[in-house]
Parts: C-alpha cells; sequence; structure tokens
C-alpha cells in the first residue's frame, strides 16, 4: 500500500490492497485510548474554579496515551485548549515526548506546559494566539528538540521588529530567536515581512541540521547564509520565490538528497530559462534521489537532446540521470505535461497522468491543501470514469486528508465527494470490514459537523450514509448522526435535496432502532423538527413525499416509546392531524402513516383519555370506513379505537358518537377486511395486541386483535408464528376458546391463528427433514 512517510521518503511503494486485514480486532492500546477520550471523566476531574483538568488521585498514563490525546484531538471535534492541557502540567503521572498541535486554541502558556516535558519533536500549526512571548519558552526548554515545526497562521515572530529594524546578537537575549541546539529538523511555513537577517540569525546556530522546510516563506534573498549547513539532506522550498537568485548557494548544499522547488500557482513557477536553471540544479546536486518541480516550467517543452545519445530523456535536463533515475520526481501541473512524457528517469512520479501518479502526487502533498484539493479532484474524477486499482491507498489517503484538514471545505467536500466513489464500488469488500465502515463514517459525520450549512458537503455526506446499512454500521456514533441529520431537515432550505434525503436517513434509523434510541431521538428534537415540516406544508398547502415521511418518522419514533407519544400530544400533533386529514383527505400513504402513528398512542394507556373527544372519535369512526391504501387506514382506526375501549364504558365521557355505535361500526368494518391482505406494517412485538384479548368486557377489542393476529399468522407464518408463539400468545388464545364469554366469531379466528401456527411448525420440521441425510456410525 502507499505508506504515510513524510514527502522527503526516497521511496512510496504502491501495492494492490483489499481491506481484508480492517476485519482484525482493534489493538489494546486503541480500545482504551478511545473510551477514555469519549469518556475524560473518568480519568480527570474538573476545578470548579478554573476549568482546569487534572487527572484523578492515582491515574497514571503512559507516553503513548498522552501523545494520542493532543494529536487525534487535534485532528478531531473534541478540542484541545487551555483547560485540557492542564492535564499535562503533572509530568510525574504524564509523559510526552511528540507533540503535534493543529487548529487549536491555546497559549504561550499553554505550550509552556507542553516544552516542560522536554519535548524532542513539536509541530504547531494554525494556532492564533500563540505569540512571541512563546520564543524563550522553546529556548529554555528546547535543548532535546531534535524537530520543530511552525506552520501556518503560528506567528511567533514578532514582525514589527524583524521587518524594519536590523538584527543584532541581542536578539537572542531578547527572546525573538530561540536557540535549540539539538534541532535536526526545522520547519517553518509562509514567513512573511521578515528581513534576511532573521534567517543569519536563526540558522546560525543551527548547524546540524539535516532538514529544513520554508514553505511559503518571503524575503529569503540570495540563501548564501545556508552555506554552514553541510549535513542538509532535506530542503524544501515549495512556494517561494526569487528561485534564480537562490540557485547558486542551493548548488553548494552537496548532501542535498531531496529537494522541492515546487509552486502552488502556474504564474509563480514560469521561469526564463527554466531548463538551464534544473540542468544546473541536477548536476551540481549529485546525492539527489527526491526532486520535485511540480507546477513549474522547470521540465521544458519536451523535446529530447539527441545529442545527449540514446539514452536522452523527454525532459532534457534529466538526462543525465537516465541511468541512476531518481527514487521520487514531482512533475505535477508542470507546464507542457512533463508527467505525461517518455523516458523519465524516475521510479515514482507525482503526476496526473495516470492512477499510480495521481496516488503519489495525493500522498506527497497532503499537508498542502491548495495542491490537495485539485489531486483529490483528479482522484475523483478517476473514480468515478474508471476503475481503480489501488482502492486501499485511495481510500487511506482520503481520510488522511479529510482529518487533517477538517476545516478546508473544499478538501471535505473533494474528499467527501471520493469516499462516495469508494464505497459505492467496494460492496461486500468494505461491507465486512467494521474498523474501515467506521473510519469512514467518522470522517464524514467531522466534515458535516463543521460545514453543516454547506449544501454540498451536506449533500456529499448524506449520499455516501446512504450506501451503508442503516442503523447497524452508524449506531456507534448516533446522536451524532441524528443532530447533522435534524440539521438537514430543518437548518436547510425547504425542498432541498439534503432535506429530502436527511428527512429519509432519519426515517430509517427511526425505523429500526431500539426503545432507547428511539426515546433518544425524541430528546433531541426529532418529532420538534417533523411538525415544523408539516405546519410549513400545511401553510402552503403542499402535500409532497416529505410530508409523508415526517409522518411516517413519527409513527416510527413513537412506537413503543411512551415519552414520544406524549410529546407529540404535547406539542398540538392532534391539531396538525386533523388539519392534514381536512386538507389531504385522498392521500392514502399520509393517512395511512398518521393513523398508524395514533395507534401507537392509543397503545399508551395514560395518554388515551387525550384521545377521548366527540372530534377525534366522529373522525376515527368516520375512518372504518376509508378504503384508502387497502385496509389500513381502516385497520389502524380500528386499532385505535379498540384500545380506546378497552378501558372500558367509564372513560367513554363523550355523548357523541356513542360507544356502542362505534364499536358496532368496527365490527362491521373488520368483517368486510380481507384475511388475506397483504400489510404493509411490521411488528416487533405483540404485546399490545394480546393485552386486548384478554378484554373480555368489550369482545370488539377482542375481534380486532384476533383478526389481526390471524391475518399476519396467515399472510406472514415465518416471521409472527414464531414471535406470537415465543410471547405467550397461543396459551392467551387457548384460554379465551375456553372462556364463555366470547362470541363464536372471535373463537373461530382464534382456532385459525392458532391452526395457523401448528401448520408453520409441521412445515419447518419437514423442511429440516429434507435437508439432514442419515449417517451411520464409522
Amino acid at each position: 500500500m502507499l505508506q504515510s512517510k513524510c514527502r522527503h521518503s526516497s521511496a512510496l511503494p504502491l501495492e494492490t490492497c483489499s481491506f481484508c486485514n480492517s476485519s482484525s480486532p482493534e489493538s489494546l492500546l486503541d480500545i482504551c485510548f478511545n473510551y477514555i477520550n469519549n469518556n475524560l471523566d473518568t480519568i480527570c476531574v474538573s476545578c470548579e474554579i478554573t476549568g482546569g483538568l487534572r487527572l484523578k488521585e492515582g491515574v497514571h498514563l503512559p507516553v503513548e496515551i498522552c501523545e494520542k490525546f493532543l494529536n487525534v484531538r487535534s485532528n478531531s471535534l473534541s478540542r484541545v485548549n487551555s483547560n485540557f492541557i492542564h492535564i499535562f502540567r503533572d509530568r510525574q503521572s504524564t509523559r510526552l515526548k511528540r507533540v503535534r498541535l493543529r487548529d487549536i486554541d491555546i497559549t504561550d502558556r499553554d505550550l509552556e506546559i507542553l516544552l516542560r516535558h522536554r519535548l524532542s519533536e513539536l509541530d504547531v500549526s494554525y494556532v492564533p494566539n500563540l505569540t512571541s512571548g512563546c520564543i524563550k519558552h522553546l529556548t529554555e526548554y528546547g535543548t532535546f528538540l531534535t524537530s520543530l515545526t511552525i506552520g501556518e497562521e503560528a506567528e511567533i515572530f514578532p514582525t514589527n521588529i524583524f521587518g524594519k529594524l536590523k538584527f543584532t546578537e541581542e536578539h537572542y537575549d531578547r527572546g525573538f530567536i530561540f536557540l535549540a541546539p539539538s534541532l535536526k529538523k526545522l520547519s517553518l511555513k509562509r514567513l512573511h515581512a521578515l528581513q534576511p537577517d532573521f534567517y543569519v540569525l536563526l540558522l546560525r546556530h543551527l548547524a546540524s541540521l539535516t532538514h529544513l522546510d520554508l514553505s511559503g516563506c518571503s524575503d529569503l534573498d540570495s540563501f548564501e547564509y545556508t552555506e554552514h549547513l553541510v549535513n542538509l539532506t532535506s530542503l524544501v522550498l515549495y512556494n517561494v520565490s526569487g528561485l534564480e537568485n537562490m540557485v547558486p548557494a542551493i548548488c553548494k548544499l552537496k548532501s542535498l538528497r531531496h529537494l522541492d522547488i515546487s509552486q502552488s500557482r502556474e504564474e509563480n513557477g514560469r521561469y526564463e530559462n527554466g531548463g538551464q536553471i534544473l540542468t544546473t540544479i541536477v548536476n551540481n546536486l549529485p546525492k539527489l534521489t527526491s526532486l520535485d518541480i511540480s507546477g513549474t516550467n522547470l521540465a521544458g517543452r519536451g523535446v529530447a537532446d539527441a545529442s545527449l545519445g540514446p539514452v536522452a530523456s523527454d525532459i532534457p535536463a534529466l538526462s543525465s540521470r537516465m541511468n541512476n533515475p531518481f527514487q521520487y520526481l514531482g512533475l505535477y501541473e508542470t507546464s507542457h505535461d512533463a508527467c505525461l512524457r517518455h523516458d523519465i528517469p524516475a521510479k515514482l512520479i507525482a503526476g496526473n497522468a495516470n492512477e499510480e501518479q495521481i496516488l503519489v502526487a495525493a500522498l506527497a502533498f497532503l499537508d498542502r491543501t491548495d495542491m490537495l484539493q485539485k489531486v483529490l479532484n483528479e482522484l475523483f474524477h478517476l473514480l468515478r470514469f474508471e476503475s481503480c486499482a489501488y482502492v486501499g491507498q485511495a481510500l487511506n489517503i482520503v481520510l488522511d486528508a479529510m482529518n487533517r484538514h477538517l476545516t478546508e471545505r473544499h478538501v471535505q467536500i473533494s474528499g467527501s465527494a471520493t469516499l462516495f466513489y469508494i464505497v459505492k464500488g467496494t460492496g461486500k469488500q468494505l461491507h465486512d470490514a467494521v474498523r474501515v465502515k467506521r473510519r469512514i463514517i467518522t470522517a464524514l459525520l467531522n466534515g458535516m459537523s463543521v460545514h453543516r450549512t454547506d449544501e454540498t458537503m451536506m449533500r456529499n455526506g448524506c449520499l455516501t450514509l446512504c450506501q451503508f446499512k442503516i442503523p447497524s454500521d452508524v449506531l456507534f456514533d448516533y446522536e451524532r448522526l441524528v443532530d447533522i441529520l435534524l440539521h438537514s431537515v430543518h437548518g436547510m432550505a425547504q425542498e432541498s435535496f439534503v432535506q429530502r434525503i436527511g428527512i429519509y436517513l432519519l426515517n430509517s434509523l427511526a425505523c429500526q432502532v431500539d426503545r432507547q434510541q428511539k426515546a433518544k431521538l425524541g430528546e433531541l428534537g426529532a418529532i420538534d423538527k417533523m411538525i415544523w415540516l408539516i405546519a410549513d406544508r400545511l401553510e402552503r398547502g403542499h402535500c409532497d413525499d416529505v410530508l409523508e415521511v415526517a409522518w411516517s418518522t413519527m409513527w416510527n419514533v413513537t412506537d413503543e416509546t411512551p415519552s414520544n407519544c406524549r410529546k407529540f400530544l404535547e406539542i398540538k400533533g392532534m391539531e396538525y392531524f386533523l388539519q392534514c386529514l381536512e386538507k389531504f383527505p385522498n392521500k392514502d400513504e399520509l393517512l395511512r402513516n398518521m393513523m398508524g402513528l395514533l395507534g401507537n398512542v392509543a397503545e399508551v394507556r395514560e395518554l388515551r383519555h387525550f384521545l377521548v373527544t366527540s372530534k377525534y372519535l366522529t373522525v376515527f369512526s368516520d375512518l372504518l370506513d376509508s378504503r384508502s391504501d387497502g385496509i389500513e387506514v381502516s385497520y389502524n382506526a380500528a386499532g385505535v379505537i379498540s384500545h380506546i375501549a378497552s378501558d372500558g364504558p367509564d372513560v367513554w365521557l363523550v355523548f357523541q358518537p356513542t360507544r356502542a355505535y362505534v364499536l358496532n361500526k368496527m365490527v362491521r368494518a373488520i368483517d368486510r377486511w380481507d384475511l388475506n391482505s397483504q400489510r404493509n406494517i411490521n411488528y416487533r412485538s405483540f404485546e399490545p395486541i394480546l393485552y386486548l384479548v384478554k378484554v373480555y368486557h368489550t369482545p370488539e377489542c377482542q375481534k380486532w386483535a384476533v383478526w389481526a393476529l390471524a391475518n399476519m399468522t396467515k399472510v406472514y407464518p415465518e416471521k409472527y408464528c414464531t414471535l406470537i408463539e415465543k410471547e405467550g400468545g397461543l396459551e392467551l388464545l387457548q384460554e379465551l376458546i375456553e372462556h364463555p364469554s366470547p362470541p363464536a366469531p372471535v373463537k373461530n379466528l382464534a382456532h385459525m391463528v392458532i391452526e395457523n401456527c401448528r401448520r408453520f411448525k409441521e412445515q419447518e420440521w419437514t423442511d429440516l427433514e429434507a435437508h439432514v441425510e442419515v449417517q451411520l456410525d464409522g
């Protein structure tokens, strides 16, 4: 696979990759870390005054956990801040050696706390609150630092001093330039308005440097001040202007093995004598094994020079390397499409000529968002229109890119679009890889959480999530997904694609999760958001699929969940029911969904009295005659009435319609129904129906209940015969048959249920015997 080595690596090997190893169990370290990372209160307590965290008495964290805390949280929504950094004040119980901080809110004092651990590696980027005050901490505690990266938006050097005044040695004493005698790798990104004397003073005491990265820095002048860096093996001058003036000094760095002089903007990579510049560099740096000239015209026009002999390259300046090819050569977006040429002296090439070049480019530019976005777009088109041999590598690169650059909109959009085609194209191979699926879903939810107002990001995320098994694949991050989907329903444009797909995903979740998770849906505002959608459609007089699915979602979310049924009533759900019934009386699916929801409400004994009004009972009675959606609307209306009537005559506190009238009408409706009717309903338990079987004071209730059981066990025996037996239904039906009160039609239906279950069991035994072979011993 593509190995996640640094850009300066001499080799980036590719292998065809599968997800076969992804089903292996998580390491004990990862399991422990994930638990305490999500449950900090298990190891920490918070100061009531300052809010700072500290470890509980007796808790000690190994260096692996401590470093993972900072590195993972810097790339996630669980942010690192001053309160969190406070944990590491205790150097007896915590240990740090390598720290990488990105896009976080910390101060100079926080950085000092970390540096007191005598770090060997420190990487800080996008930390705008750091000031020049932290430089003295780098000097004081940086004795053991071997690698230091001061990335973008970490403006710790005071430009008002360095930009206008000449430097003297006193700048060390005044804390404007740090000292780190053990430093081997130094990376400074996008420093501006600093005089060349700054770099002279900074590098003067860093003679042991082996790696220097000055990407995006300006005012580097002639670069002659690096001549003493005789051990330098890697030099990165990405997006640095004035290269022509620096070439003589670069060519004196004879130990260089990696040189990056690439550009992200075409206009900045155009040199008057590009071919000659490259020839000079290659001829003077014989140890080079890795060279990146992406985004420049240094590769020339692509015409081989015949005078150089039969081994001439289509990049003339590199002809001398035909017998000694580079391990890596960056040619992405070079003029005249250098990556498409023949006879290129390199084992690995970053470009866009084919899949391998694109993947190498993506890995090379992982920390460069401007280039990374372009490469991810190339990868997207490759996966969309062509086959991909290295899907595993592509997936790892996309996930790494999205995790590193969470706030970069374009990276998240390109990454999520690419993930869609990766997930769609991998089929069962991915579905068996639980850990891989979780990485993908987590990356999507992170991006959607940060960019939740961006319709394109939300669209990509929802479409990709649709490729997974809902809800089983997403239960590990259930609450966050629900929160995002509710925002897509309520926070995005009305009737937008995002709103539609969001509500469909939400309904899929509500349909298949357990009672506790349904209750959580209600707590997170699902019912409120559905009522908001319904109110909008009523106001506009518009019945669409969103309106129907909103009622379906509430039907699912109230199933066996009394708290959600109560919430529906409290926010005047019945008024919206009546309004929808009046405005859209002929919408079959809408009526079915609404009555299914009211059936759930009626199953909750303490809530049934809210339904006992003349207005509601008249509506339920009228719907008994409905032919809408087969028998579904009539069936659900009878179910509501049966549950209300099961509480006895005393609770029927209305004069019209009378209880006797409604119950007689219900019996006539039941007699019209076809026992062979196919149903659009899903029972996970018969408990509410079996409760009605025991209501001997009102045999009409028993009739509806037993008819429902007869229908289900006749049409869907493989699903419901086992369920009714498991829940003790056969015993209750036998008691009903033997009881003197129920009328004969009810007992006949009960006999039918028992017979359906007997036949199903006999058929099961017959099928089993047909597949069992008799074997003799020996």
